[in-house]
């Protein structure tokens, strides 16, 4: 058995705004740049927000890491979206997927000990001591990736099966992946999924800039980065989304949104064309309609060659291809981007209108829209096309 799938909650929180009505606004008119310079490289921050809004209780906020509260509160707008929140039936059916991925370190505790260690007698000695004394098991705790999926459940009540993937950009599609091929194939008939990640953090930042994939001022939209001036810009963003059985969405009278027809994948190594041929592969395997102009909302992040690599992919299927790279407005979010670009693909269609360009590059689309294709290639591995249509 085959069953549609359809969007009926989104949750957004990222620099833009909260919530659908913030983020809409990109359907009329490309923002002013969020881009903020964070330490010698540029971020797009978190929009201002009071957690106490989705997440009433300090205590669970405290326990809780940046990255944690932005996906809580952004899998708590989801739930509002849907009508689905409080309803303890239908959250206790409701299956969770969560991309999510390592906890924030202790900046302090690296630091003292990257320090020490530039006096140390014997470095390795001195390095396992402090690891000892210095990383308290319940701050290892605190770690934990599984750690989102498991706030969600306490703070909002969604009580169903739980998955949490780790691995970048490509956990994100691969959520969405899952969940979507378990409801059309009758194992689940709701489902929460979606991903958090916190652009503040000077660790991830360190990690990146070892492989000079960051970039730094002045800002550059995602298709004008190259190899002189490129690199991701960070973004801090949550974004969930519910996904229900057509039949089921009907059946209690949800509004839907659209539908997420296709969600495809692959793995290869970013050697000279790979990556197009890879792409070439997902695309072939799309049930596009033809008739329908294409629209492309890619999560491309801005760093060379492989920002480029895509932009060329996709000229080569249509010169006149309206693409949109989300990076350009609200930044590169990782484990969130394929969430994230989902449910902006959801609201255009919801709308049946595509996203004014986000930088001069980008060619205006004028037409009802029918059909938007969510690019998404890692900035190290993994390639993914999702189809979204009209619902």
């Amino acid at each position: 058995m085959k069953h549609d799938v359809v969007i009926t909650g989104i949750g957004l929180l990222s620099s833009l705004g909260e919530g659908v009505e913030a983020h809409a606004e990109l359907l009329n008119a490309a923002p002013a740049n969020t881009a903020q310079p964070h330490g010698p490289f540029l971020i797009h921050p978190l929009c201002d927000v009071d957690f106490d809004r989705q997440i009433p209780k300090k205590g669970d906020q405290r326990q809780m890491e940046a990255w944690q509260r932005i996906g809580v509160y952004a899998a708590g707008l989801a739930l509002d979206d849907a009508g689905i929140k409080g309803n303890n039936d239908l959250l206790s059916q409701t299956h969770m997927i969560v991309a999510a991925g390592g906890g924030e370190r202790d900046e302090a505790v690296d630091a003292s000990v990257l320090e020490g260690l530039q006096t140390a007698d014997n470095k390795g000695a001195y390095l396992n001591e402090r690891l000892m004394n210095d990383l308290r098991p319940t701050l290892f705790l605190a770690q934990l990736s599984n750690l989102l999926a498991g706030n969600i459940s306490i703070v909002h009540g969604v009580t169903g099966t739980s998955r949490t993937f780790m691995g970048e950009e490509l956990c994100g599609v691969d959520a969405l992946r899952t969940l979507q091929a378990r409801i059309a194939h009758g194992q689940a008939e709701i489902g929460l999924v979606g991903g958090a990640f916190n652009a503040a953090r000077k660790d991830l930042m360190l990690n990146y800039a070892f492989e000079d994939l960051l970039l730094s001022a002045p800002f550059a939209p995602v298709w004008s980065r190259n190899e002189r001036h490129g690199g991701m810009a960070m973004g801090s963003a949550g974004a969930f989304l519910v996904l229900e059985s057509r039949d089921h969405a009907e059946k209690r009278g949800a509004n839907i949104r659209a539908k997420l027809t296709q969600v495809e994948t692959d793995r290869c190594s970013r050697n000279v064309g790979e990556m197009e041929n890879s792409l070439k592969s997902l695309f072939e395997k799309l049930a596009l309609q033809p008739e329908k102009n294409l629209a492309v909302l890619s999560c491309a992040n801005g760093a060379a060659p492989i920002t480029e690599q895509e932009e060329n992919f996709w000229q080569s299927v249509d010169e006149n291809v309206a693409l949109r790279a989300i990076g350009t407005v609200a930044g590169h979010s990782f484990e969130a981007q394929a969430p994230f670009a989902c449910a902006l693909a959801a609201l255009a269609l919801d709308a049946q209108k595509f996203f004014a360009p986000f930088e001069a590059k980008e060619k205006t689309f004028s037409q009802n829209l029918g059909q938007v294709i969510v690019s998404c290639c890692g900035h190290w591995r993994g390639e993914g096309l999702m189809l979204l249509e009209k619902a």
